[in-house]
């Protein structure tokens, strides 16, 4: 097995170009086309068909990241992110077949970075993955050089060199995601960011198609620190308030 090491925020990463993705996908017309895309572009890939063999192979293969659907045998997805997560950090992407955003808001809840509902293209997919990795790579650069001191708005603190954020000094547990969305509103607080300013910066996506991401993550993120933090324009988009008690 090719070995692997990790880099300065816990994630795996493999030598080299190549990274490793674990598909875990129920339906194998389905598990097959997202391997043979994600083989394509240069990943190494291996694939999982229910619950209990998507732990055991996110165990033993130590995968860079995983495309992960809800809907599985044995347990369902969510309960896979709980237990990868609660062993070593890795990016998600999870599928789900239904547009709900409960479903979304809780995937989120477990640790999971993005999601995609079915159907959805290769294309975007792929996309999606590279950008997801791309973060990892970016979170681990500034743990290296991270900015200093501590950013305070209110009874918001924002420890950039942790990663880690404190509403009333109480520690709050954003995943890497949420935690970037909110550096990237606390970077200009007040001022109003559209959904495609935030899809573009957080996510490095520039198709607007995905701009309902950017809506669940804000309400996940609202739950953590505090719905009044976070003002939605309508139309437009959101900004961080300073001043929310």
């Amino acid at each position: 097995m090719e070995q692997t090491h990790t880099t300065h925020n816990g994630v795996a990463a493999t030598p080299g170009a190549q990274r490793r993705v674990l598909v875990v996908e129920d339906d194998s017309t389905i598990v097959d086309a997202i391997a043979a895309r994600l083989r394509a572009e240069g990943f190494l890939v291996q694939t999982a068909l229910d619950g209990p063999a998507a732990v055991d192979a996110a165990e033993a293969w130590q995968p860079d990241l995983m495309v992960l659907d809800i809907m599985l045998p044995g347990f369902d997805g969510l309960e896979v992110c709980r237990r990868v997560q609660a062993q070593r950090p890795v990016p998600v992407l999870m599928l789900t077949a239904r547009d709900d955003e409960t479903d979304m808001l809780v995937g989120l809840g477990v640790g999971a970075d993005d999601y995609m509902t079915k159907p959805f293209s290769m294309r975007e997919l792929a996309a999606r993955v590279h950008v997801l990795l791309r973060r990892v790579e970016r979170a681990a650069l500034a743990a290296v050089t991270p900015r200093s001191g501590i950013l305070r708005l209110g009874e918001l603190e924002i420890d950039h060199a942790q990663r880690r954020v404190r509403v009333r000094a109480d520690d709050v547990h954003l995943t890497p995601t949420e935690f970037d969305l909110l550096v990237c509103l606390a970077n200009t607080p007040r001022a109003v960011l559209s959904r495609e300013q935030l899809l573009a910066e957080v996510w490095d996506w520039a198709d607007a198609s995905g701009t309902r991401t950017v809506d669940s993550h804000i309400k996940a993120l609202r739950r953590k620190i505090g719905a009044e933090r976070i003002r939605t324009v309508h139309g437009v988009g959101y900004a961080l308030e300073t001043s929310a008690p």
